[in-house]
C-alpha cells in the first residue's frame, strides 16, 4: 500500500483529500513532525485560505525551512501549490521559494468573477509522469482568487481571461492549482500518477 504524509497546514479540504487517497488504496497520515516528513515516501501540501496565514502556520510548526529541502515527491494543492513560489501578492507574502515567480490576484474583468470557481479545462504544455492519461481539454475543479503565471515550471495551463499555471513541476516538487480530490476521474488519475512517482 502506498503511504503519503499530508502536511498539517490547516486546510479545510483534508478529509476529502484523505478519502480520495483511500479510494486509490493509499494510506495517509496528517503530520507536522519533521522526522515523519523526512521519512515519508511522498508528501502532500494542501492549503485553503490566505497565503500569509498558511506560511505563518508552517513557520510556527517549524517546517517552513524543512519543506524546500525534501527529496521525495511533494505535491502542493491549491494554496499549497502557490506556497511553492517565491512570493504571493496576497498580503505581500514571502513563500517557500522553491519555484521562481510571484503569485498574483486575478484582475477584475467583466463576466469573470473572482474567485475563479468551477470546472475549467487543462492545457498541457510539456510532458510529465504526473500528466499520464490526462488529455488536453480535460476538466478539473478550481476555487481560487490568486494564480501563478505561466513560466518555466508550468506543466499545464488554464484560461480564465488569460492563461495561468494549472500544474507546475520543479525537480521533485509538483503543484496543482485545482483540487484533484474534487475533480472526478481526472483528479483521481492525477493522484494515482503521483502515488507512482519515485
Amino acid at each position: 500500500m502506498s503511504s503519503v504524509a499530508i502536511i498539517d497546514s490547516g486546510g479545510a479540504n483534508i478529509a476529502s483529500l484523505r478519502f480520495a487517497l483511500e479510494r486509490l488504496g493509499a494510506d495517509s497520515r496528517l503530520t507536522a513532525d519533521p522526522d515523519e516528513l523526512l521519512s515519508a515516501p511522498r508528501i502532500l501540501l494542501p492549503g485553503v485560505g490566505a497565503a500569509a496565514d498558511a506560511m505563518q502556520r508552517l513557520r510556527t510548526l517549524g517546517i517552513a525551512q524543512l519543506i524546500p529541502t525534501l527529496r521525495q515527491p511533494v505535491l502542493g494543492i491549491c494554496l499549497g501549490m502557490q506556497l511553492l513560489f517565491e512570493r504571493s501578492e496576497e498580503g505581500d507574502t514571502h513563500c517557500l521559494g522553491i519555484m521562481p515567480g510571484q503569485v498574483r490576484r486575478f484582475p477584475v474583468r467583466e463576466g469573470l468573477p473572482v474567485p475563479h470557481m468551477g470546472w475549467n479545462q487543462l492545457r498541457p504544455v510539456r510532458s510529465s509522469p504526473l500528466l499520464r492519461g490526462i488529455a488536453a481539454g480535460d476538466y478539473v475543479y478550481f476555487v481560487h482568487s490568486f494564480a501563478a503565471p505561466v513560466g518555466a515550471a508550468t506543466l499545464a495551463s488554464c484560461d480564465y481571461g488569460g492563461e495561468f499555471s494549472a500544474m507546475v513541476a520543479h525537480g521533485n516538487f509538483y503543484g496543482t492549482q485545482f483540487h484533484p480530490e474534487r475533480s472526478a476521474s481526472v483528479g483521481a488519475k492525477l493522484l494515482a500518477n503521483f502515488l507512482e512517482l519515485d
